[in-house]
């Protein structure tokens, strides 16, 4: 399960990569716009510019903004900053591997055979979607929406 620190980014960088390219954007409007506690956003974006993820700009007219398109930028490095590895056990991790002390043998350990493809699943979906294919999502279900009749009366 995710934190709520990285549900807030994901929901920080889809609003920014829907205004890429319009300029910066205030954390004060951010944090308004998608109902985040502003202390705590700031928190996360510092993060995020320190991992290359934002750029700011200081003074009038500035804000947080993409460093680099929406597609260039994946759930699962964004995951990663704040999450950590994606491996729900250590023996697992591709970037941060440690061996289980209670294992004796990890080739034949049943418990790290499906971990490892709970692993690799999640790192499938979440490295190979980007901000631009989560907006993609989003336009998808909105236009899927407005084609439902109601007929309540």
């Amino acid at each position: 399960m995710i934190s709520k620190k990285t549900k807030y980014a994901l929901k920080a960088l889809i609003y920014l990569a829907q205004e890429y390219d319009k300029g910066p954007i205030l954390i004060a409007d951010l944090a308004k716009e998608e109902r985040i506690p502003k202390k705590f956003l700031e928190l996360i974006l510092l993060a995020l510019k320190n991992n290359g993820i934002l750029q700011s700009k200081k003074g009038k007219g500035g804000g947080y903004f993409l460093g680099k398109p929406p597609r260039k930028v994946s759930m699962g490095q964004v995951i990663r900053i704040l999450e950590g590895p994606l491996a729900p056990v250590p023996c697992v991790s591709e970037t941060a591997y440690a061996h289980c002390d209670e294992c004796d043998d990890e080739a034949t350990c049943g418990i790290r055979m499906v971990m490892k493809d709970v692993r690799d699943a999640m790192a499938n979906i979440l490295d190979n979607t980007t901000l631009a294919d989560v907006l993609e999502k989003i336009d998808h279900a909105r236009k899927q929406g407005k084609n439902v009749l109601d007929f309540v009366i």
